[in-house]
């Protein structure tokens, strides 16, 4: 193959069709429990984490519900990836070995943000949230109904694999994924006076987006490494759902989704899945939640 502005523009064209046709069929998961937040600036503050604001009646004066003062911020990070084509296969007219690897490119891209999203997840028992506490803690401080600052948990120890159980009906779910720049575009260097060709006679194709993950309300997630039984799924429930907001305001956290690595799946189904208990019995935790296999979580 001669290699010219034609020749080096067709092949753009062809890779980066491998690249949308990648991007368009490949599937993530971190949606089903990260709220996707656009974001404008460098770093985004989300000052108003913290606050369940709820109806009270109207006596008097309106009582404002402004933003709590936690300085919590989320700053965008910048990421690439980049594929070399080697001068020869243009030469070589063999060009075709990379449409897998371009359409493999595009599919990296889409699912890079479960990457994040499901890393923050299991690593939240040691990674900190709005109030200062990690995560998944026994201790975040909130207000009961007299005021007094009290310890909550939403966790149960533990040192196994890791599982959880999330309320994600929300607007906004239980973790963020704050997006600067979308991981969508193609671009290239592949003039033949470019370094990167002149001196490794290599052709190259990056993409690159900014983007970042973080927490939101720590009330709507439970994060355990106890052995997922019924005993401790039962435990789990029973803590989300008496969740409470500031002054003793129940939240009305709902549970539905018990997400578990691929080594616990079989045990998740066991408790959610089967209509009948161990000995025949009634399962009282059957289809009390959706269960949820995680690659990403292995």
């Amino acid at each position: 193959m001669e290699i010219n502005t034609q020749t080096l523009r067709s092949a753009y064209v062809g890779f980066n069709a491998a690249f949308q046709a990648g991007l368009a069929t490949a599937t993530s998961m971190y949606g089903q429990i990260a709220s996707t937040v656009p974001s404008s600036t460098k770093t985004q503050e989300y000052g108003w984490l913290g606050k369940f604001p709820g109806f009270r009646e109207w006596v008097g004066d309106r009582v404002v519900n402004g933003l709590a003062k936690h300085g919590y911020a989320l700053t965008n990070k910048s990421y690439e990836n980049t594929i070399g084509v080697d001068r020869d296969d243009f030469e070589d007219d063999n060009l075709g070995i990379y449409t897998p690897m371009f359409s493999d490119f595009g599919a990296t891209a889409a699912s890079f943000p479960d990457t994040l999203v499901w890393g923050l997840l299991k690593n939240g028992f040691a990674i900190k949230c709005y109030d200062g506490q990690y995560f998944f803690d026994t201790d975040h401080p909130v207000l009961n109904e007299t005021g007094d600052v009290t310890s909550v948990a939403n966790t149960d120890g533990g040192a196994g694999a890791p599982w959880f159980l999330l309320d994600v009906s929300r607007p906004l779910k239980p973790l963020i994924y704050q997006e600067r720049k979308k991981f969508n575009k193609l671009v290239r260097m592949d003039k033949e006076d470019d370094a990167n060709v002149f001196s490794k006679k290599e052709f190259q194709y990056g993409i690159d987006g900014r983007c970042t993950v973080g927490f939101g309300f720590w009330q709507m997630a439970w994060g355990s490494k106890q052995s997922l039984d019924a005993a401790h799924y039962a435990t789990a429930r029973a803590a989300l759902s008496s969740m409470k907001g500031d002054y003793g305001r129940p939240l009305a956290i709902q549970p539905k989704l018990l997400v578990v690595p691929p080594a616990l799946e079989g045990a998740a189904r066991k408790i959610v899945g089967n209509s009948l208990a161990d000995g025949g019995g009634t399962n009282e935790w059957y289809n009390t939640a959706e269960v949820l296999v995680v690659p990403w979580l292995a």
